[in-house]
């Protein structure tokens, strides 16, 4: 259900920058990689999604060129191994950067 309407963004959303991103961006990546990149976060965002430990909704998801970077709060060392497993997984992505922290206990 969350996965679906993810994509479902990510398929406008690519959609939206094929229409309105006729040349390179100044960071030089092509529309076609920009366009990659997007289904790579979405499909990153899914995969953290259908997680029943990791709370997607916590997790920030960036992709460039192929290059997935992950931020946010998690509950656990152990939510972070497995968010960095389920990026690493995707098909297309390159690296995965870790940016997550544990949440503090209260």
């Amino acid at each position: 259900m969350i996965a679906a309407k993810l994509i479902k963004s990510a398929v406008l959303g690519a959609m939206l920058i094929t229409a309105t991103a006729c040349t390179t961006s100044p960071t030089d990546r092509t529309v076609g990689t920009v366009v990659n990149d997007a289904t790579i976060s979405t499909k990153v965002k899914a995969a953290l999604a259908g997680d029943p430990d990791v709370k997607a909704t916590d997790v920030q998801v960036e992709t460039y060129k192929g290059t997935v970077q992950l931020s946010g709060f998690v509950d656990s060392r152990e939510n972070i191994t497995r968010a960095l497993d389920l990026a690493r997984r995707v098909d297309g992505v390159r690296d995965v950067k870790n940016d997550l922290i544990v949440k503090p206990a209260r």
